[in-house]
């Protein structure tokens, strides 16, 4: 495993699982093997309703809990719910403590459950506190109200669209971009480009291998999911093998090509109006 340094000197694991789309079974299995392969990072959501699941697989896993970098994500309905939201969060989770905290969506009262999230780290509730979704304008907005300053910012990031103005804007601030659809969204033209097939070849791994080496040679966090205990394995395993500064530069020219998800005022609005028993899930 390699590790990224957050900007209040944290060690954060540049690879971990995502459980985006899983059912409480299959996020607790899935968790399970990724933890049995190395993994050292496992990603949860209010809203993905697999909080319990991703608990349950930490609890059976014997890894020792300061060994686990857990991530879990506040949604906007409980964004008024001030100090019992993380607690009831870190209920569901069977934790005293989660490594990243993040609000979920940039709509609704932001700012208070970010002030929140800051009660919740100086209590020692939270070891980091991050951003998903959020443009470049809220981000800033959240910066110019915050005492402490985001560690992390996840967004849609891959070879087609590489967040150069993002990175270039939170440099200064230390903070780290982590990738959601790190491969494209499942798209297999992705992974079918020439760059990819070649350094595949060259270095004996799948262009999905590759395709997250570039992401980790950039510095980016990478929380790709499965729930295949092979794939999982397989995704973790790119640390034997470095893209040279040529190979790097040719994946930039990738770069502006696409993107796979639109934010919508019209989707934020509804996320508002979202407000499923997180205290029900399995």
């Amino acid at each position: 495993m390699e590790y990224l340094k957050l900007n209040n000197d944290m060690q954060m694991p540049v690879m971990g699982l995502g459980t985006f789309l899983m059912s409480p079974a299959e996020a607790e299995a899935a968790a399970t093997a990724a933890l049995a392969a190395g993994y050292e990072h496992v990603d949860t959501a209010n809203a993905y309703m697999n909080e319990r699941a991703v608990g349950r697989a930490i609890a059976k896993s014997g890894v020792a809990r300061e060994k686990i970098f857990v991530s879990t994500k506040l949604w906007p309905s409980v964004y008024e719910a001030g100090d019992a939201a993380v607690d009831a969060t870190l209920a569901r989770l069977g934790l005293d403590y989660v490594d990243m905290l993040i609000l979920h969506q940039p709509v609704g009262n932001y700012l208070a459950a970010w002030e929140t999230m800051e009660r919740a780290y100086r209590a020692g509730k939270v070891r980091a506190l991050g951003l998903s979704n959020f443009s470049q304008d809220k981000i800033a907005e959240v910066i110019e109200r915050a005492e402490v300053t985001p560690q992390l910012v996840t967004v849609e990031c891959h070879p087609y669209h590489q967040q150069c103005d993002l990175r270039a804007y939170l440099e200064p601030y230390g903070t780290v971009i982590e990738a959601w659809y790190p491969l494209g969204h499942g798209d297999a033209g992705l992974q079918q480009e020439g760059v990819f097939q070649r350094l595949a070849e060259k270095y004996g791994k799948s262009p999905a291998q590759v395709i997250l080496r570039w992401h980790t040679q950039m510095g980016t966090s990478v929380i790709p999911g499965s729930k295949n205990p092979a794939h999982i394995a397989d995704n973790a395993d790119i640390f034997d093998f470095a893209l040279t500064d040529e190979e790097m530069a040719e994946v930039s020219q990738l770069d502006g090509t696409k993107t796979y998800y639109e934010q919508t005022d019209e989707a934020l609005a509804s996320y508002l109006n979202m407000r499923p028993d997180f205290d029900a899930q399995e």
